[in-house]
């Protein structure tokens, strides 16, 4: 934990982290950032770094999870390619998928995804979506999302406005509540429809 909270508690099955040992509370959580923080090492070396001391069966069981194997047996040396510092050498969604791999691999109770598909085209956004579902299952996850499609499926929805919480509920209710979620969804997926149509002219 970074920071204490301002009120309340925040519980982590059944315990306070506050009560909690930091190592404890972070072996217990993997996080998807909005950027990817690669290392100057291997494709396998940066996906081991979710949890050292896995195989490199496991850790290519965790690309191909995460839809990441297929474009590294691609590259000229496959996962003992160097990815330059912070993975200049690869595309913004194979970076992720990166990400994605190392969070498989890593397990976690609790998963956080910030703004994770944010920054990818569309054929990206489509493989890396599949992950993300396949990661999500089972576990506690948290989504930090401004596309709305992100969080459709969501067990619950909670939104956001100046630092304030102003709706929370599933995405069916939220739209029928006729407020800042109902305006911003309509107006997503409208731009969404017009991008789709211009790409097919």
């Amino acid at each position: 934990r970074f920071y204490q909270p301002g009120a309340g508690r925040i519980l982590l099955d059944g315990v306070d982290i506050a009560q909690a040992l930091p190592d404890a509370v972070r072996s217990r959580i993997g996080i998807v950032p909005q950027d990817t923080v690669l290392f100057a090492d291997t494709i396998l070396e940066n996906i081991r770094y979710g949890r050292p001391g896995a195989s490199d069966n496991e850790v290519r069981a965790a690309a191909r999870a995460a839809a990441a194997d297929e474009f590294i047996e691609r590259l000229p040396q496959g996962y003992a390619t160097f990815v330059g510092e912070r993975g200049v050498r690869l595309s913004g969604g194979q970076q992720q998928r990166l990400a994605i791999a190392r969070a498989i691999l890593k397990k976690p109770a609790i998963l956080l995804l910030d703004e994770a598909t944010s920054a990818l085209d569309a054929e990206s956004e489509t493989l890396v979506q599949q992950a993300l579902a396949g990661l999500m299952r089972e576990r506690t996850t948290l989504v930090i999302a401004h596309r709305l499609a992100t969080v459709l499926n969501a067990d619950r929805i909670v939104v956001m406005e100046q630092g304030r919480i102003v709706a929370s509920g599933k995405h069916a209710e939220l739209m029928a509540q006729n407020g800042l979620y109902t305006r911003l969804a309509e107006l997503q997926f409208r731009q969404d429809t017009l991008t789709a149509n211009n790409s097919r002219i």
